[in-house]
């Protein structure tokens, strides 16, 4: 009983940042206000996330002095503010660490900022992976 108090209370002190791992059929749902801006479909979305995040909200990897964050995999050096880049220009006027939790709000506003201004060659596996043979990539149970 003793050992449960204590979980309890430390899971209340220390709450984790809510991440998700979506899958495939979950990108249409969430991601609703992306499809078809800047010409680019729900499909081509599910295949970028995948090849860039896994789908996964909490992934973060370090690519040539930046480090690029969550779903969308968001670098520091432009688009979001980091202790890492402190002269960051932070574009989507956000912190890095928000892009990390489940909440997607932000994160899809930061990439409509990126689509108007670099377009969606800022995503390097479109070109290569996910602008054509997208059928992998629907869902039918929607």
């Amino acid at each position: 009983m003793m050992s449960f108090v204590l979980l309890f209370l430390v899971s209340i002190l220390f709450p984790a940042i809510q991440a998700k791992q979506l899958t495939k059929c979950e990108i249409p749902w969430v991601l609703k206000d992306l499809d078809g801006y800047g010409g680019i479909t729900l499909p081509e979305w599910a295949c970028i996330i995948f090849h860039t995040s896994g789908f996964d909200t909490q992934t973060i990897i370090k690519n040539n002095g930046s480090t690029e964050y969550g779903l969308f995999q968001i670098s520091n050096n432009f688009w979001c503010k980091s202790h890492q880049i402190p002269q960051s220009r932070n574009i989507c006027n956000i912190t890095c660490e928000s892009l990390l939790d489940d909440n997607l709000t932000d994160d899809v506003k930061c990439v409509q900022k990126i689509l108007d201004i670099k377009g969606i060659d800022y995503w390097l596996a479109h070109k290569a992976l996910c602008s054509e043979k997208l059928e992998q990539w629907r869902c039918e149970t929607l």
